[in-house]
């Protein structure tokens, strides 16, 4: 539900517990910017936060669904920078993202991961109950396959954000938001389904 500004403690916490952790990001934006308005830590900044303090295993990192709007001209060039893996959403258009993931799956190996996914990751037309919404996202089936993907892997932690039921007056991003937590719930290490 909040904005990922949230993401940022929770993997301070995470970190203190398994130190940096890979990570599998959902969303339209790179959320690596340096400041908003004059401030620090905002919705647009947590994972250059988490790089600078040390939270993420940089090898380890997937951002999937990036497009739209920026703060700058060169919107993934910060975490490409890092050894992120950006995967913008034009890559995916049209296809399925099985074949993605089992490249995702090799890369993360067994170390402990980190699943964040951004509603806005998803196209409007699916979820457009949300503050920040680009055209031409992910689709629902897309999102299974990349939570269905990361099933089996060590995953120690999850969130889902940027769901604001109240721009979205037919309840489909709220409907929506609430089924991926549950695939994100069932792919936990240890559930059965």
């Amino acid at each position: 539900g909040g904005d990922h500004t949230i993401t940022y403690p929770i993997l301070q916490a995470v970190a203190e517990k398994h130190g940096p952790v890979g990570l599998v990001h959902v969303d339209a934006h790179a959320d690596t910017a340096e400041r908003a308005l004059g401030e620090r830590i905002f919705h647009g900044s947590p994972l250059r936060r988490c790089v600078q303090d040390g939270l993420l295993d940089r090898g380890r990192v997937v951002q999937i669904g990036l497009r739209g709007s920026s703060y700058g001209p060169q919107p993934y060039k910060y975490g490409q920078d890092q050894g992120f893996r950006v995967v913008p959403a034009e890559q995916c258009w049209g296809k399925s993202l099985v074949p993605l993931l089992r490249e995702v799956r090799a890369q993360m190996g067994d170390k402990p991961l980190y699943i964040s996914f951004d509603i806005d990751g998803l196209d409007p037309a699916y979820a457009p109950g949300t503050g920040t919404p680009e055209i031409a996202g992910l689709t629902p089936a897309q999102a299974l396959e990349i939570i269905r993907g990361c099933k089996g892997l060590n995953i120690v932690g999850c969130d889902l954000v940027e769901v604001a039921p109240m721009y979205d007056v037919s309840g489909n991003t709220a409907l929506l938001g609430a089924n991926l937590l549950f695939e994100m719930l069932c792919v936990l290490p240890g559930v059965t389904t």
